[in-house]
């Protein structure tokens, strides 16, 4: 009975994302892949190979998602893996509001499926905005 209690009270470990690839730094810096993560509602990883390795984490820069642990979050990540969870990305590194190209160790892009953006394409399948 202590073992089980113990078990239920111990805190979860936190599974940092597998992304770990080399970020490009400068805006207009051009980079495509398949995706191959989901973090969040905003937040994917492409990578030319399985290789987590090569995988370059994004931030989009045209679409702001509710956090995940909002109550929205959960459905806001399975519509972003729905549109391009295994498809190829063709992304941009931006400026970011603060200037930066690189926040919270992701680049800050905007990306493209089949030469539409991303943050559109969100938008069409019902994405409400709303995150920080």
């Amino acid at each position: 009975m202590f073992l089980t209690a113990a078990l239920l009270f111990t805190p979860a470990i936190a599974r940092a994302d597998p992304c770990e690839g080399r970020l490009p730094s400068r805006p207009g810096d051009t980079f495509s892949g398949v995706v191959r993560y989901i973090g969040d509602g905003d937040s994917l990883c492409v990578g030319p190979s399985a290789d987590p390795a090569t995988w370059i984490e994004v931030r989009l820069s045209d679409f702001d998602a509710p956090e995940l642990h909002s109550p929205t979050g959960r459905e806001d990540r399975d519509r972003l893996s729905n549109l391009v969870r295994g498809r190829v990305l063709s992304c941009a590194a931006v400026r970011g509001r603060t200037g930066r190209v690189i926040v919270y160790d992701r680049v800050i892009a905007s990306c493209r499926l089949n030469g539409r953006r991303v943050g559109d394409l969100l938008r069409a399948a019902g994405g409400q905005e709303g995150g920080h």
